[in-house]
């Protein structure tokens, strides 16, 4: 199995190049966040590759970092999710995000992303939620920055409601019920008591 390549960068189209290694072309797909990272035709390479093995083709993917990597090789073992639909996924979202995004059950923000559905959605932050890596130092500051105070208000609600018994789905539509609703400027202490209102209903 291939598992590295360095080499000269021979062609770059957004969602595959050729990477020339000592006179070998190899085909090789990545996600936009690879693409993107990558200097121009000429320049040199190093990728971290992920060899896809089917009965009528091997198939190679790369990446810039370990992280995307790992990621990509996280979606891929879900079932219904391919090599390309991860590429879709990883093109789509930042990792820190994509984290952030399973650990809050946010099914809305992954089935943002082109090509993912609402049930590919429910599958991918069912089964990765036990099964993410540790977030990174910069992928946690990331994350945070991703979140303003009213992302991190409704975290901290959600968290409160869960510890309290409520059932995930529940919890949240009650909570987006009242934080839609408006109303006094938003403190975790009234939105608390509001909330467990709604859920008294």
């Amino acid at each position: 199995m291939i598992a590295f390549l360095r080499g000269r960068l021979l062609e770059k189209h957004p969602n595959r190049l050729i990477l020339d290694v000592q006179g070998v072309g190899y085909e090789v797909h990545v996600p936009l966040s690879t693409f993107y990272g990558l200097g121009e035709p000429g320049s040199e390479v190093t990728l971290r590759i992920h060899t896809h093995v089917r009965e009528d083709a091997l198939s190679l993917f790369g990446f810039r970092t370990a992280r995307e990597l790992e990621l990509f090789e996280r979606l891929i073992a879900i079932s219904g999710v391919g090599p390309r639909l991860a590429l879709a996924v990883l093109a789509g979202i930042e990792p820190a995000e994509l984290v952030r995004a399973v650990q809050r059950g946010d099914v809305r923000r992954l089935t943002a992303i082109p090509g993912v559905g609402k049930k590919t959605a429910e599958r991918i932050g069912l089964e990765l939620k036990d099964r993410l890596p540790a977030p990174t130092e910069a992928e946690a500051a990331a994350a945070d920055a991703l979140a303003g105070p009213a992302e991190r208000l409704r975290d901290d609600l959600l968290s409160a409601l869960l510890n309290l018994g409520y059932h995930r789905p529940l919890a949240e539509q009650a909570l987006d019920t009242v934080l839609k609703a408006g109303g006094e400027e938003p403190s975790f202490e009234a939105t608390l008591k509001r909330t467990l209102r709604e859920l008294a209903r």
